[in-house]
């Protein structure tokens, strides 16, 4: 039996991950599972599964979550450090889906104990990559992608060598707003933004891949994973996300990898890994399908891509500085505070008091450092909307 951890076990990926161990239960020794405010959903799965640990991030949610587990067997916790130590406890496999930065400090202390790492947290390497990589190298631990973009990439370039790689083009749907007036997307409503045409996602990803903050955070990781330079990185909008990346060689070659537009897809590849093993997911049928489109994404109506550019141009703290800004700025357009432009507005403001701060960026990628730039990044995002309202 293979030991598995699912961290983000109530979102999306971890409710995928869940449906394909519960196809096969014995073959899985759930270690522990952890989410948010959802302890009822926790709490089924974690019995359901028999976990020996179940973990809400919400510490003034415990008692809730200890009850939903009473004569379970289950052990519940709260709060980071209990996401900390649930991390430390030793797994074959560990699922990072945990939304946002907070995936960051569990997915390295499963490095730190030689696991594998499914990696569907884009945080992670974007905040603090080359931490991140040294953490698995130094011991003996493996990344492996489950973003279904950085996943077809991968499969791509199974028995190639990088050095034949010219370039890495990932494909993005165009969220929600993809065809609308420019003028329009100041008036756009939350409601509007958390709907999107092609994935069934969670609010905040969903709400991402509308301003393409999720693509911007791709590419800055795309860079830190395989190892390119930014200029090796493309981006087109493809609205039917059949095809999830491709790989370019030197030869003129290109290589697609497609499939319908399942989680499952990537999570099983990574699940099974070194196998290939059947997955109940749609079968394409091409001819149904009839065409697939892509188009060069308008930056003037995606300026994250830019701002991704920017990123890797910088280097040192500035991918930590990004995302924490841009995680700041969403959490201000869900409270109705800013309008849908303006979270790309916020995060360049933040980048650029960063840059113009002696020595800010030029700091060592410790984690402390990254840590603490994190939390200065969030304090400047909410003033950069202060002043402007004053």
């Amino acid at each position: 039996m293979r030991r598995v951890s699912i961290f983000g076990a109530t979102g999306s990926v971890g409710q995928n991950t869940i449906d394909l161990i519960d196809r096969n239960p014995s073959a899985y020794d759930v270690v522990a599972l952890t989410g948010g405010a959802n302890i009822e959903k926790l709490a089924d799965d974690a019995r359901r599964l028999k976990a020996d640990l179940a973990v809400t991030a919400h510490e003034d949610r415990l008692e809730d979550l200890r009850a939903a587990l009473s004569g379970s067997g289950v052990e519940a916790a709260a709060g980071r450090a209990a996401l900390t130590e649930a991390a430390a406890r030793p797994a074959d496999w560990v699922m990072s889906a945990i939304v946002g930065a907070a995936g960051l400090l569990p997915g390295l202390e499963a490095l730190k104990q030689g696991a594998t790492l499914a990696l569907a947290n884009k945080e992670t390497l974007v905040c603090a990559g080359p931490l991140v990589l040294e953490t698995a190298r130094k011991h003996n631990a493996r990344l492996l992608p489950v973003d279904s973009e950085h996943s077809a990439v991968f499969q791509a370039l199974v028995g190639e060598e990088m050095d034949a790689v010219e370039r890495i083009i990932i494909t993005a749907s165009g969220g929600a707003f993809r065809d609308w007036p420019l003028s329009d997307l100041v008036n756009a409503t939350v409601e509007q933004a958390s709907s999107h045409p092609n994935w069934d996602m969670g609010q905040r990803i969903t709400i991402d891949s509308a301003s393409m903050f999720n693509k911007a955070l791709e590419v800055i990781e795309t860079w830190e994973f395989f190892g390119v330079s930014p200029n090796q990185i493309e981006v087109l909008v493809h609205p039917e996300s059949i095809v999830h990346s491709l790989v370019g060689f030197n030869d003129g070659a290109v290589m697609a990898h497609m499939g319908a537009p399942d989680m499952r897809h990537a999570i099983g590849y990574a699940l099974h890994w070194p196998d290939r093993r059947e997955l109940p997911v749609e079968r394409l049928n091409l001819a149904k399908l009839g065409q697939l489109r892509f188009q060069d994404p308008d930056e003037a109506r995606y300026p994250a891509l830019r701002l991704a550019r920017n990123v890797m141009q910088r280097g040192g703290l500035s991918g930590a500085v990004f995302n924490a800004a841009k995680e700041r700025a969403l959490d201000l357009f869900i409270a109705r505070r800013v309008s849908f432009p303006e979270m790309a507005q916020i995060v360049e403001s933040v980048l650029d008091r960063f840059e113009s701060s002696d020595g800010l960026l030029d700091a060592s990628l410790t984690l402390d450092n990254v840590l603490q730039t994190d939390h200065l990044a969030r304090k400047w995002a909410e003033e950069a909307v202060m002043q402007k309202a004053g």
